[in-house]
């Protein structure tokens, strides 16, 4: 073997290196254990338990903990980077998709331009958003252009003061678009940094999160997060601050202008047929009639003549004698403040108010100034904007935030601290303020008043509190967040998966058993098989392991479901590699050949077709890590890594293995007794039996499309949206028609799927229910509709609390997933993208290896047989097997897998038929083929039977979530044999004439020269 050298330096390098990286868990464990250590001693109950530990964690993540003497010192933070993450399905905790709103950004680089042709482009580019894999810029300009006629982009932007440096009147729309994405690149990417920079401060060991920009998505992965709300709002909340004078209830014209509001509400005004209208909330109502006024459906117009006052202070109660403080111009519940907003909005009511008053709503329910008591009403604020529209002052120029209890009061304040030029500013509102009869200061976050403080004597420190009933961990958490600083773009969670941690404690544990029983079949068939070849083969695959798991902690790889799906996959096709080469060996030694002889050939004429096998599984995980989102892409990476390490330490290590054994004189066996013969000598006519394949497998395709067209699929919430939740029934046995009964009443008439999961009394739901409402409140509605079914059908003894908490004792929701219709839409076409993708890929590099396009056709028809194959089989036996047969995320990865599989077996059946047509020129075309099919076949069942081993035992023991895609796997992997033989190679061959050999030039260059033999 050439290179010995050379390959024994990359596996002494590789082995220190990641003998390194497994080494770097030592000293996190020695910090983890001093964390638990320290929340056992501070600590009553398990909540305050994990806020101590993570408080211990976020103070150590900067400090020194480990150092190599005279290289270098790693920080906490900076070896947990380069250890191996746990993923949410395996750790437990909360993983969002964040779609940032460059709608709003537009719109506002326009200076929120009322232009209808620009608005209509606006509305048109979010509509194709829900559909389109482009990003939203080149939606808007390709509406743009369908709606502009005449109009340019220029001077709609132009007038942006910001902008008048790069757009003039005389800029072109193509230019104005290119400025525009060029901003909104900045923007996004300051928005990811600044996540990032948040989530560091959320207190969660090893966040993942990541940038897709090219659709300007967020992938964030919070594992062992334990309170969802907190994280949405950390996640969520712009942190735009402000300080704004207030109009107080006394001022000259404020009340009065209220009551004209309400008096021209009442009178109406004329509409078409000339009778008097009001706008009018209509609330929800249950299956019995009952109204729910917690919730508005629309509004109505209609005017109700008999009422003692108007619409709006029928629902507005004026602060008229100043109880709850001046600045509070009147309050009302928390359901009617979007009809007040309606009703204040509308043009003959605003004119009433002077122009330099918005109106704003507290961020938290008033408190009653008599009892203190807390109630369920808000308050209503006047804030006074400057000419420009904007605020006296922003945050901006805080530099420093921090929460602490008042000693006096013991309520949290925020603490903040300016810079100079907002020191400056403050002292200027203050002062005016507290000249100004002490008027308060509306402190504003996000759009509400969080505090309005009356100010008494000006401040001109630069220094500020904010109060606002918050807890120490959400003063904290605001602190925090005003210190990063305001987001420059909204975000918006699309998507969102939460997974409670015993249910990840319990797939460690079934995927942990899948991986050990798998590998001990694998085991135990390699060595009765292949006897000494199968030992080597065995040493190479757990070097391969040690290999991946040490590549996939650099890499910086969360490991999930699917990645140790993708591991144990690895492990039945690592194997391939080693049955090639040891098939050809059986070969040559059967031929005759010395043993040192039939290694050497062996390994020499093995490498074309491990080449080819191992490019085509490449190529479809490239495509399926370049359109997969989180986990599937996850899944991807660790594919691609476990073929890349399988060909290093099968062929190049296993290689020098063999070599250091034999090169004494020592015997190696490639066969034992049982299987010294098998496959041997076969002589089967295969292409003669190809029209009763095609006729079974037009059978089985035709009945599949039958079935797609009327019994359609069990779609996922990841390709129609909705909401999924995994719960926990304590007590007796509930039934699944019963909770589907209780929850279509709750859910207001939109029935369900519930299915009945692994566990007794565990069932899983499934609902569009409220999916396309847009509110922030949504999510909240839909678990209160879930829990008031299942509270229904279990006896009504739920607390609503644990009930909710992934980790609740009692009847709980284990796991929950939201896929908003947006995101839905573009997973939907990211599959058909990736699947498209994936075979012109194969149709291309197949046509260049064999330079045929009937080699090509015929690869790419198994694969399409495969596919539909499996399509229909998941659409036959829907509600027929007992397991869910969903078509998800995780499908389109098995889909893929089984292409690249199938393509595996195709290739090395080709690459027999060109090595054939040169060494048996004068026979004919049926009997070379049929010759190279017989040669391979023990090659192709072996290797289907090693993956299956391990596919199977992913199938028995992976739990209810990865079942269904190891049955895809069980079913392509084989389909997949099958088609190689009874499709592909037919195929090819009905579609060719007499093949022609063809002088290979590249094969014996193809591979590393380290593998080439010098024997």
């Amino acid at each position: 073997m050439q290179g010995k050298g050379v390959v024994k330096f990359f596996l002494v390098v590789m082995t220190i290196v990641t003998l390194v990286q497994y080494f770097f868990i030592l000293p996190t464990q020695k910090v983890e254990k001093a964390a638990d250590e320290y929340a056992q001693a501070n600590s009553q109950d398990k909540t305050e338990f994990k806020m101590k530990r993570a408080e211990f964690l976020d103070s150590m993540s900067s400090e020194e903990v480990f150092e190599i003497p005279l290289l270098k010192s790693y920080t906490y933070q900076e070896l947990k980077s380069q250890q191996l993450a746990l993923g949410l399905d395996l750790k437990g905790g909360m993983s969002v998709v964040l779609q940032v709103d460059l709608r709003k950004f537009i719109r506002a680089l326009a200076n929120d331009s009322k232009d209808p042709t620009f608005e209509e482009a606006l509305n048109r580019a979010s509509q194709a958003q829900k559909t389109e894999q482009a990003d939203f810029v080149s939606l808007f300009y390709d509406a743009w252009v369908e709606v502009r006629g005449d109009k340019k982009l220029a001077p709609i932007f132009s007038r942006n003061e910001a902008l008048r440096d790069d757009i003039n009147y005389e800029t072109g729309d193509g230019e104005v678009v290119r400025i525009i994405r060029e901003k909104a690149d900045e923007t996004v990417d300051l928005t990811f940094k600044l996540l990032k920079e948040r989530i560091d401060k959320l207190g969660v060991t090893q966040p993942n999160v990541s940038l897709d920009q090219s659709r300007d998505l967020i992938v964030v992965e919070l594992p062992g997060i334990d309170n969802p709300e907190r994280a949405r709002n950390f996640l969520q909340a712009a942190a735009k601050l402000e300080f704004y004078n207030v109009f107080r209830i006394n001022d000259a014209g404020i009340q009065q202008a209220f009551i004209e509001a309400d008096q021209r509400l009442a009178k109406g005004m004329d509409s078409a047929d000339g009778s008097e209208m009001e706008v009018k909330p209509v609330y929800a109502t249950d299956s019995l009639g009952n109204v729910d006024s917690t919730q508005i459906v629309r509004y109505d117009t209609t005017f109700d003549a008999g009422a003692p006052q108007g619409p709006l202070l029928d629902v507005l109660t004026l602060n008229r004698n100043g109880a709850q403080g001046l600045a509070v111009l009147g309050f009302a519940k928390k359901n009617q403040r979007k009809y007040i907003d309606t009703l204040l909005a509308q043009p003959e009511v605003r004119s009433l108010f002077p122009r330099d008053l918005v109106f704003r709503w507290s961020k938290d329910p008033m408190k009653n100034y008599e009892t203190n008591e807390v109630t369920d009403n808000y308050e209503l604020y006047g804030l006074k904007v400057g000419r420009n529209g904007q605020p006296a002052l922003t945050g901006e120029r805080v530099v420093d935030a921090s929460a602490n209890p008042d000693p006096q009061t013991n309520e949290v304040a925020v603490s903040l601290k300016m810079d100079n030029a907002g020191a400056k500013t403050w002292g200027k509102l203050t002062t005016e303020a507290a000249q100004d009869n002490n008027r308060e200061v509306a402190i504003v976050l996000d759009d509400e008043v969080v505090s309005a403080p009356r100010v008494n004597q000006p401040i001109l420190s630069g220094d500020s509190q904010i109060t606002g009933n918050f807890s120490i961990q959400e003063g904290k958490d605001l602190a925090n967040i005003l210190q990063i600083g305001k987001l420059p773009a909204e975000t918006e969670i699309i998507q969102e998966a939460l997974v409670g941690p015993s249910l990840g404690a319990e797939n460690i544990r079934n995927s942990t058993i899948a991986l050990l029983v798998g590998f001990v079949l694998v085991l135990i068939f390699m060595i009765l098989y292949y006897g000494g070849g199968g030992i080597v083969s065995i040493l190479a695959l757990i070097l391969n392991i040690f290999f991946i798991f040490g590549a996939l902690a650099s890499y910086g790889t969360v490991l999930t479901l699917p990645g140790i799906a993708g591991i144990v996959l690895t492990i039945g096709m690592a194997v391939d590699a080693n049955v090639i080469i040891y098939e050809r060996i059986r070969e040559e030694l059967r031929e005759g050949k010395s043993m040192l002889m039939s290694i050497s050939d062996g390994f020499q004429n093995s490498y074309s077709a491990i080449i080819d096998a191992n490019v085509t599984t490449l190529l479809t995980a490239f495509v399926l890590a370049y359109f997969g989102l989180g986990p599937i892409k996850g899944f991807a990476v660790v594919l691609i890594i476990g073929v890349l390490s399988s060909l290093f330490t099968a062929v190049l290590v296993g290689r020098l293995m063999i070599d250091t054994w034999t090169q004494k004189d020592r015997k190696m066996s490639f066969f034992t007794s049982i299987s010294q013969n098998a496959f041997a000598n076969l002589s089967i006519n295969w292409l003669g039996k190809r029209r009763i394949a095609y006729i079974i497998s037009g059978v089985i395709i035709v009945a599949g499309l039958a079935s797609m067209a009327t019994r359609g699929f069990e779609l996922g919430v990841d390709f129609k949206g909705g909401y999924s939740y995994n719960v926990d029934i304590k007590g007796d046995a509930v039934s699944a028609a019963d909770l589907r009964d209780a929850l279509t009443e709750t859910f207001e008439g939109n029935e369900p799927i519930v299915k009945s999961v692994d566990t007794e009394n565990t069932f899983n739901v499934v609902t569009s229910y409220q999916v396309d409402n847009t509110d922030q409140e949504a999510d909240a509605i839909v678990m209160q509709a879930l829990y008031d079914g299942v509270n229904t059908v279990t006896g009504g003894n739920i607390d609503f609390e644990q009930f909710k908490a992934p980790d609740g004792e009692g009847t709980h929701v284990e796991s929950s997933s939201k896929v908003g219709p947006t995101i839905a839409d573009d997973i939907k076409s990211s599959a058909y993208y990736a699947a498209g993708f994936a075979l012109l890929l194969i149709f291309l590099y197949i046509f260049i290896r064999f330079s045929k396009w009937q080699y090509s056709l015929g690869a790419v028809a198994a694969l399409f047989h495969d596919t539909l194959v499996v399509l229909g089989l998941f659409s036959i036996l829907r509600g027929i097997v007992p397991f869910s047969l969903e078509i998800d995320q995780a499908f389109i990865a098995a889909i893929l897998t089984v292409i690249g599989y199938s393509i595996n077996d195709t290739v090395v059946v080709f690459d027999r038929i060109r090595e054939f047509l040169n060494n048996y020129s004068r026979k004919s075309k049926e009997e070379v083929i049929n010759m190279a099919i017989n040669s391979t076949v023990s090659r192709t069942v072996i290797t289907s039977l090693t993956t299956l081993f391990v596919v199977g035992i992913l199938f028995f023991f992976g739990g209810s979530s990865i079942r269904g895609f190891a049955f895809a796997l069980v079913i392509g992997i084989i389909v997949g044999t099958y088609s190689s033989i009874f499709v592909a190679t037919p195929v090819m061959s009905d579609l060719t004439g007499e093949l022609e050999a063809k002088e290979k030039k590249s094969e014996k260059k193809g591979f590393s020269k380290a593998a080439q033999s010098a024997r």
